[in-house]
């Protein structure tokens, strides 16, 4: 059994005991386990087989380490199957409704014996729901309006290249509005997470300001197809597109707590709570308070973030680090990692002409790159053996070194483009272009784009055929996956990861938001290994250098030192590193 199967496992078991009304600590337990075992860079079966103590790993204590010895010397575990017995597995479809917690959902199915979407929009129409204890028909409409938009949409989580940018258009849109002196965008957005489930917009507001015009303007914006509710301090909406946006306004005073709060993650958030508790005081998003009931006018409030971790003896934790992986630990032994920033990053090494698919010539794509500060590109066309993206014979490859020697001069001194290839690794494990040609290159590329569905050792023979050759420089996007569109290639990423280290070749955050490959939970397992990682566009435009923060982010979720990434090196560094 691998990681993938037992991190769902460990999920389900959290959800279903949630349901079961089991104590929250042990069905948090699972749930953090689950979260561990998938950002694991090596299979849990390989670890025992080598006889580690499965207990080092955060999150896993004796019980989940017994868990897990169990599932993978049986396939199976007594606990699912005790769990599952008493509890149908069909009510986790219940649990996925927005503002159905477990509580609810056993509630409902107890007094109802609801199990589906279907019989729960019919239970919250016909006034059963609504008939319940702490329900009513509030409560009902919400549940019906929500599950029916989980039957539409599905809860398919967003790609972050298609949420953002309705984010920001409804932020932009939100800040010009009376009374508005604060602005972000919160949840899992804000720690650019690669899809998010929905969108939390949060706002401060003078003291005063009266809500409800702010809360009518984002409701009748155009994006907006359904409304799912409307208040003084929260309103929701989904959009057209099916993507769910929650708006949050609390007077300015509140704004440290507020911002930090509805951030996240969840796991963070538990663990900030409990230091909290530790210095006898409560927090929540309002602010501190000795105890739990005090209500928010009574709060200690903060003003900013740096605030609510400077009360809890935390320097400032960045957003894309608070995912409950370490983070808070590094914090206080004051050892968080200084994480690679934009302004980082000379080069990009990963880029397309009109010789195969880009859009632009070599001349205009090294102009737009030196407009926004990078010193050095690396032109990377596609190789022969793609012909749907017009990739290149070694004629053309000839024709387009010549070009570039043409653009290099009239670029000058301050700027320099290298020629290189994005080579592909065919179906068969052969590479797209002999040595003697690779040799001519100053930079070459491999990557998979076809027969992505080839077995594991298959794909990983092809992998292997370029790591071992001396002139391949970089693996990019190694599954080859297009985030909610197509399921890469079934890569065993720890054997990618340690050949990469042994023979030096670098792997790529591919930026481009469809992509985000290497994620960031292999980009950290590699970066720990030793291996160097490459920050590039994959750019077909000259416009789409805009997408790097996108890999950025990436890379510091992966908490990657600048240090570590190769284009953040002068060129005369990475020329020497490739030799």
């Amino acid at each position: 059994m691998n990681n993938h199967e037992i991190a769902n496992i460990f999920d389900q078991m959290g959800e279903l005991m949630t349901i079961r009304g089991d104590n929250f600590h042990r069905t948090l337990a699972y749930k953090r386990g689950a979260e561990t075992i998938r950002d694991l860079g090596e299979q849990l079966s390989e670890m025992l087989a080598a006889g580690e103590d499965l207990t080092k790993l955060p999150g896993i204590g004796k019980t989940l380490a017994g868990k897990i010895n169990e599932l993978i010397e049986t396939g199976g575990l007594r606990a699912f199957e005790k769990v599952k017995a008493e509890i149908p597995l069909s009510l986790l479809e219940l649990t996925r409704v927005e503002g159905l917690g477990g509580k609810r959902v056993k509630l409902i199915y107890d007094k109802l014996g609801v199990t589906t979407l279907d019989e729960l929009i019919e239970a919250a129409e016909d006034g059963r729901i609504a008939a319940l204890p702490k329900m009513g028909e509030k409560s009902a409409e919400k549940i019906a309006t929500n599950a029916r938009a989980l039957l539409e949409f599905g809860d398919d989580r967003i790609p972050i290249g298609d949420a953002l940018p309705l984010a920001q258009q409804i932020l932009a849109e939100l800040k010009t509005l009376s009374g508005v002196e604060r602005a972000e965008i919160g949840g899992s957005l804000r720690r650019m997470k690669e899809t998010i489930g929905d969108v939390d917009i949060l706002l401060g507001v003078k003291e005063g300001t009266y809500a409800a015009p702010i809360m009518q303007h984002f409701v009748d914006l155009p994006l907006v197809g359904t409304i799912e509710g409307q208040g003084n301090t929260k309103s929701s909406v989904i959009l057209h597109t099916g993507m769910k946006v929650d708006l949050r306004v609390l007077p300015l005073r509140y704004w440290g707590t507020l911002l930090q709060y509805f951030s996240g993650s969840k796991e963070h958030n538990v663990r900030l709570r409990a230091l909290a508790t530790e210095q006898g005081l409560s927090l929540n998003e309002y602010g501190f308070s000795a105890e739990a009931k005090t209500p928010p006018e009574q709060r200690d409030t903060c003003a900013t973030e740096a605030e609510v971790y400077n009360t809890l003896a935390l320097p400032y934790i960045p957003p894309v680090l608070r995912e409950g992986r370490g983070e808070i630990e590094a914090a206080q032994k004051g050892m968080l990692p200084e994480v690679v920033q934009i302004g980082d990053i000379r080069a990009d090494l990963h880029m397309h002409t009109t010789y195969s698919d880009g859009k632009q010539s070599v001349l205009d794509m090294a102009i737009a790159a030196q407009s926004r500060g990078f010193e050095y590109i690396v032109i990377t066309d596609h190789s022969q053996g793609l012909g749907i993206a017009n990739g290149l014979s070694v004629e053309r490859l000839e024709e387009q070194a010549r070009e570039i020697e043409r653009a290099n001069a009239e670029m000058g001194d301050d700027f320099t483009i290298l020629h290189g290839t994005e080579m592909e690794i065919k179906a068969d494990a052969t590479l797209d272009f002999p040595d003697d040609v690779l040799a001519e290159l100053d930079f070459v590329i491999a990557s998979l784009h076809v027969s992505l569905k080839q077995p594991r050792e298959q794909i990983m023979e092809r992998f292997m055929a370029a790591i071992d050759n001396r002139h391949v420089d970089m693996i990019a996007h190694p599954t080859g996956r297009l985030l909610g569109r197509r399921e890469g290639a079934d890569v065993d990423m720890s054997r990618l990861i340690m050949a990469a280290s042994s023979s030096k070749t670098i792997l790529e955050i591919n930026a481009n938001p469809a992509r985000l490959d290497l994620n960031d939970v292999n980009a950290k397992y590699a970066a720990m290994m030793g291996v160097k990682i490459g920050i590039n566009c994959d750019a077909h435009s000259a416009d789409q250098f805009d997408l790097l923060p996108y890999g950025i982010a990436v890379a510091q979720r992966a908490w990657i030192k600048p240090e570590q990434v190769v284009n953040t090196w002068p060129l005369e560094k990475l020329l020497a590193y490739i030799k």
